[in-house]
């Protein structure tokens, strides 16, 4: 009888002893549980590389934005120096052209007015005369190639850029003050640089 009574116990306390184990243990966790937390996690880590990539991609355009910038200063800089250099020597080669010019006008100029002398002065050899005037004509054609143009002095107003007075004369209604009334020597100009002026006469 005894025995009876304690199957009966365990039988009946077998499903709550059940039921507190269940209770106890943990539940398992789904298999789409999971999938999803690793999912969201590799989504994490694939956002975090793609941010830091991107961030670093950043910094190597900015780097070379300003590498770009520099550059494209330094040549502007060189560019400049350059234009700079190459107007500063195409001045001086035309100073020492000009300068060349001027010692060789200068230098030739007393022949031009020996020419000129002899061209005028009265001869009955026509053929010296003819030869003189032609070789006088090469000269000046030469000279005018070369920029040179004769001053204009003979009837205008005396200006002591362009002329030197060595002589005055009483002046009169056609010559009035101020106005040159001879030219001892012709004066020239090589473009826009007397190169000698004019040794006139003016009238008082």
């Amino acid at each position: 009888m005894a025995d009876t009574e304690k199957d009966v116990n365990r039988a009946a306390a077998a499903p709550q002893e059940e039921a507190s184990a269940a209770q106890a243990a943990p539940e398992a966790p789904q298999p789409e549980t999971q999938d999803a937390e690793k999912a969201e996690k590799k989504e994490k880590h694939a956002e975090g590389k793609a941010h830091a990539e991107l961030a670093a991609l950043k910094t190597k355009l900015e780097q070379a934005e300003k590498k770009l910038a520099e550059t494209k200063d330094t040549l502007l800089r060189t560019a400049a120096e350059y234009e700079n250099f190459r107007k500063r020597s195409a001045r001086e080669h035309d100073a020492a052209f000009d300068n060349g010019v001027s010692f060789a006008v200068n230098t030739l100029l007393p022949v031009l007015d020996t020419l000129e002398i002899a061209a005028d002065a009265p001869t009955a050899d026509e053929s010296y005369k003819k030869g003189v005037t032609m070789t006088l004509d090469k000269c000046r054609e030469a000279f005018g190639k070369m920029g040179v143009s004769e001053i204009e002095a003979q009837g205008k107003p005396f200006d002591p850029e362009l002329h030197a007075a060595v002589l005055q004369q009483p002046s009169t209604d056609d010559m009035p003050s101020g106005t040159v009334t001879q030219v001892m020597q012709k004066g020239y100009l090589l473009h826009d640089k007397v190169i000698r002026h004019a040794a006139v006469a003016v009238a008082e």
